[in-house]
């Protein structure tokens, strides 16, 4: 629950992240690169005073969600087309954006030249976001806020995507255990619990064009080239029981002081490895990198996550907003 005394930096986060949102959508434009757009809105955030809470990610067409590209720049496994906005493309833009670990999530999809292929599916996708937010009143099952997001995408021809879900946020903690369903899930199922006062919620609705609603990890592990500091282990323990070597103790110090429990990506933090090995070549400071990056997530200070689609292959669209549930009903916190 968050005190009505914190509530300006959630509310100066949300801003921020609507504010990046809106400046930056109109750079999804035939030719441009997913890494511009990306990089542009991350520069975006810092400039209006906020941090990233994540790496922004660009998900096109039967890419869900959680892609951001990695310090190498290369595409996720299968999609053989360059990384660069075609017309026609279904983009999704997940921006997050923390003020002292305050979270603000929000997100919403664009069709690359307006070519009109997907307006039914963009439409679709906002109005469920928004009747769930509706619902979103104290002591409101999770099911009926599902029940409410999977109306509306039904009613316009598509399908919800039933293993993805919207979440609850804490500070510093982007997932914190409430999990929101987004499809009819019935009192029966494993979505215990209601909307609590004072509680706040990433609202994120996604629908598809594919038939079983459903959506899968992209290979390898780590696709989605973001990483999280689990929080689970001391640096110093494992320095003396021999599971860091001296330069990788200082690397996850690094990158802990940095990214505290919040997602980061590789991208931002390979940089860091270059700083004690200033002449080695590239090819030698990546086979560094995976080396190190293994032994991190074997110990399990950091764990990785993986790109996700859809398993039909079906274009999804998201739209999303960061809520706090009131006494009065829904505020939503990702507003200009």
């Amino acid at each position: 629950m968050v005190e009505e005394a914190d509530l300006k930096q959630w509310r100066d986060a949300g801003h921020v992240a609507r504010r990046t949102l809106e400046g930056i959508k109109d750079e999804i434009q035939e030719g441009k690169t997913w890494l511009e757009v990306i990089d542009s809105a991350e520069r975006f955030i810092r400039r209006h005073g906020g941090q990233a809470a994540f790496p922004v990610t660009i998900s096109v067409n039967e890419i869900a969600a959680h892609f951001t590209p990695s310090h190498q720049d290369l595409a996720p496994e299968g999609w053989d087309a360059p990384m660069t906005f075609q017309k026609g493309d279904l983009v999704k833009l997940d921006v997050g954006v923390h003020i002292k670990g305050a979270l603000a999530d929000n997100a919403l999809t664009v069709e690359v030249g307006n070519q009109n292929k997907h307006t039914e599916q963009i439409k679709a996708a906002r109005e469920a976001r928004d009747a769930a937010i509706e619902k979103m009143h104290p002591g409101t099952p999770w099911h009926e806020i599902g029940q409410a997001a999977e109306q509306v995408t039904k009613d316009a021809g598509f399908n919800p995507i039933r293993n993805l879900c919207g979440h609850e946020l804490e500070r510093w903690n982007l997932h914190s255990g409430t999990s929101i369903p987004s499809y009819a899930c019935g009192p029966n199922s494993g979505f215990k619990g209601k909307a609590q006062t004072g509680s706040i919620y990433a609202i994120e609705p996604f629908n598809t064009t594919g038939k079983t609603g459903m959506i899968e990890n992209i290979s390898p592990a780590g696709s989605s080239n973001i990483l999280r500091v689990t929080g689970d282990v001391s640096i110093r323990k494992a320095l003396s029981k021999g599971k860091l070597k001296p330069l990788g103790a200082t690397m996850a110090r690094y990158i802990e002081e940095r990214y505290h429990t919040l997602p980061f990506a590789s991208r931002w933090a390979y940089p860091l490895l270059e700083k004690p090995f200033p002449t080695e070549d590239a090819e030698s400071l990546q086979k560094k990198w995976k080396a190190m990056i293994k032994k991190l997530t074997a110990i399990r200070f950091l764990e990785v996550y993986e790109a996700l689609r859809d398993v039909d292959g079906g274009n999804v669209g998201q739209f999303e907003h960061t809520v706090i549930v009131t006494e009065g009903g829904p505020e939503v916190l990702t507003v200009l």
